[in-house]
């Protein structure tokens, strides 16, 4: 397995231990379709957050929240509405919000972590 995915996996267990020390539920992670991948899928009060998850060793090919893009957003959102499709019963009443985790460091245990709440 390449270094780099092994990167991502501990960026994204580490994003999901941040999102659940800060009040959110877990609900799927790695979910796939045809139209892509969303990393975690949570819900946070009223809120069904949809969270991208990018993480560097460092920033010196600039900083992960450069790589969610217009195209990045729209494709989230559409995953979004694929994934509520799919389970009607978990986001009843809940509004739906993309969120991004960007993750700074050689060890994504103890890197910088930003979390922006709303990047619509």
């Amino acid at each position: 397995m390449a270094a780099k995915d092994d990167l991502g996996r501990a960026g994204e267990e580490r994003a999901a231990q941040h999102l659940t020390r800060h009040g959110y539920t877990v609900l799927d992670r790695n979910w796939r379709c045809a139209q892509g991948e969303i990393d975690i899928i949570a819900r946070h009060g009223a809120h069904l957050a949809v969270v991208e998850v990018k993480t560097r060793r460092s920033a010196a090919f600039g900083h992960p929240f450069e790589a969610i893009d217009e195209r990045k957003r729209r494709r989230l959102w559409a995953l979004a509405f694929a994934w509520r499709a799919e389970h009607p019963d978990l986001v009843r009443g809940l509004d739906i919000r993309v969120e991004a985790i960007g993750i700074i460091g050689t060890d994504p245990a103890v890197g910088v972590l930003e979390h922006l709440v709303d990047i619509s």
